[in-house]
């Protein structure tokens, strides 16, 4: 991502409610479309010390307001299954 990587916000919904196993995609899907919705990033919980060669803003500890237009859900499975989502904000007509 080069010199914007500190604007992209990471979030990890699991560090809030465990690995659910097969509905871990769906609830991190919802939560990508909730932040879209309300504006607001779900936090990183217990995020501590931060990586210095792999400085991205993980929004740790607390949720956090912002203006987004795109949001992404990235999850990969056991056995090798991945997937990712890409969602958009609806746009006012």
């Amino acid at each position: 991502l080069g010199p914007q990587a500190r604007t992209a916000l990471v979030s990890s919904t699991k560090s809030m409610t465990g690995h659910m196993l097969g509905a871990t995609g769906a609830a991190e899907a919802i939560a990508a479309v909730l932040a879209l919705k309300t504006g607001v990033v779900p936090p990183t919980i217990g995020y501590r010390v931060p990586d210095p060669e792999c400085d991205l803003d993980y929004v740790p500890n607390k949720a956090r307001k912002a203006k987004l237009d795109f949001s992404l859900s990235t999850n990969l499975g056991f056995g090798g299954h991945n997937a990712c989502l890409v969602f958009r904000k609806a746009q006012q007509q």
